[in-house]
């Protein structure tokens, strides 16, 4: 961000007078040729006039039920920022939010979903605004460890690292109990460093988040699956509460025909890979390089595939999406303040859109079968489908899309079962972790669980006040032995 000389910026009717201008993005032809992250340089002056057009409403619903699950004060630190006053809209981002750089990199924001501007005009630019709060104050050395005062006398183990587990870890740590996260993989972060690609969240940001954690006093321990490296006995031992943040880690399978060839993976098998990969400065075992792709499924772990696969080289790519088009202006069965069902072009669209000359998008198509060779997948057969009120395959839709590398990105259906058979917690009927919702604890005393694998698949801000709200049941649960 640069603070280049500024041209007046009025904050009366600013919302009429200034468009909303997302952050600029490194032009998607250029971008592919990299996994460096995506922003380019940010004057003040944009983040000033884009704050400036947030109307401080009687009531934001932007930090509502229906907008951001932390509760964040969006209306304050907009303020703080269009005042210039940057340390002080970190430290009121900071009240509320563990990990901002992260959320405001890779949240799909149900805050501007909800923001009251978007009722009527475009809403306010929240994510990237809380994205240069984020990193100004890292630039700047506002980010210092907060250890605690005094110390508890009590031990907590925190299984897992993703979003959810680093913010139990930082809050726990914080009001003076012992921590120990256990992390199967190899480097802390779990989803953050593993799951989502590096242009989109560059893992020297994680590093120095987990960094701070190990100056407050979080203990890590890396190469340690519970059950297999340690016991969940083992676990509960060492420690006076137990709580399990161990994601939605089972993907959803697509059971048809020629499933069983090689060069079908699921989504996550290949975006963690790439990035081990790259981390490591090796070629990664599964590559896009000179294949033809195809993406099953959409959502962001969609995305995300289509943008490595570009990165490494693809020779074509193309994505099947289950759903229709979605409408480019919401439904009357969709009003505001719900997350907006509209028609979006994310990052790697555009960057396909670059490559390609078209969206890589096929919106209503079913997979029917796998063409194999030799046991290789050459092609996907797919079949138009049509909603009304079930779904129906279109009759003489079928056709053959050639294919080297398919990828299952379909979503999540449960946490591990081993791990909940280790614990002997009790599932709820979707397969996760019975929990009871604002107290996280499970049917065994002393363990608690949250995130994704409480709650099922969903978006790392919710994770992140998942970890806040389970560290406080398990500190006011500690308070009471």
């Amino acid at each position: 961000m640069t603070d280049a000389a500024e041209k007046p910026v009025r904050k009366e009717r600013a919302f009429l007078a200034y468009p909303r201008k997302k952050l600029p993005l490194l032009d998607a032809g250029a971008r592919i040729e990299h996994f460096d992250e995506l922003h380019a340089e940010v004057p003040a002056a944009h983040l000033r006039e884009q704050s400036a057009r947030c109307m401080d409403c009687g009531v934001p619903f932007c930090q509502s039920d229906t907008g951001c699950p932390l509760d964040n004060r969006i209306p304050e630190f907009n303020a703080l920022v269009y005042q210039g006053r940057w340390r002080e809209a970190s430290a009121r981002l900071h009240a509320t939010n563990n990990f901002p750089e992260f959320t405001g990199r890779v949240c799909p924001a149900p805050c501007e979903g909800a923001c009251v501007l978007g009722h009527v005009e475009d809403p306010v630019t929240i994510e990237d605004l809380e994205m240069a709060i984020a990193d100004r104050a890292f630039a700047e050395g506002w980010i210092v460890p907060q250890p605690p005062a005094r110390e508890s006398g009590k031990s907590v183990g925190v299984i897992g690292s993703g979003p959810a587990g680093l913010a139990a870890a930082q809050e726990l740590r914080r009001a003076g109990h012992a921590v120990t996260v256990y992390e199967r993989a190899d480097r802390i972060g779990g989803l953050l460093m593993y799951g989502i690609p590096n242009m989109k969240l560059d893992k020297a940001k994680v590093d120095r988040r987990v960094q701070q954690l190990r100056d407050e006093g979080v203990q890590f321990v890396t190469g340690c699956e519970v059950g297999v490296d340690v016991s969940a006995e083992d676990i509960r031992a060492r420690h006076d509460a137990v709580l399990l943040c161990v994601g939605s880690t089972r993907p959803r399978d697509l059971n048809v025909e020629g499933r069983d060839a090689a060069g079908i993976h699921f989504a996550m098998e290949y975006l963690t890979e790439s990035t081990s990969a790259l981390l490591d400065r090796r070629a990664p075992a599964i590559s896009a390089a000179g294949k033809k792709v195809v993406v099953i499924g959409g959502g962001d772990t969609g995305t995300d595939c289509i943008a490595t696969a570009l990165r490494q080289g693809c020779s074509s790519l193309v994505t099947f999406e289950l759903m229709d088009r979605p409408p480019a202006d919401r439904g009357r069965g969709n009003p505001w303040p719900e997350w907006p069902r509209v028609f979006r072009v994310d990052y790697g669209h555009a960057e396909a859109a670059a490559r390609f000359g078209e969206d890589p998008r096929a919106f209503a198509v079913a997979t029917q079968r796998f063409v194999t060779e030799g046991g290789r997948v050459v092609g996907v057969e797919a079949a138009d489908v049509a909603w009304d009120g079930g779904m129906s395959v279109v009759e003489g839709s079928a056709r053959v899309v050639e294919a080297d590398l398919v990828l299952l990105a379909m979503g999540f259906v449960g946490p591990s079962q081993a791990v909940l058979d280790a614990f002997g917690v009790v599932p709820d009927v979707r397969g996760n972790v019975a929990a009871e919702f604002g107290g996280y604890g499970t049917s065994v005393p002393g363990v608690f669980a949250a995130g994704d694998c409480r709650r099922g698949q969903s978006l790392v801000v919710w994770a992140i006040a998942e970890g806040r709200g389970a560290a406080a049941a398990v500190g006011a649960w500690l308070g009471r032995r």
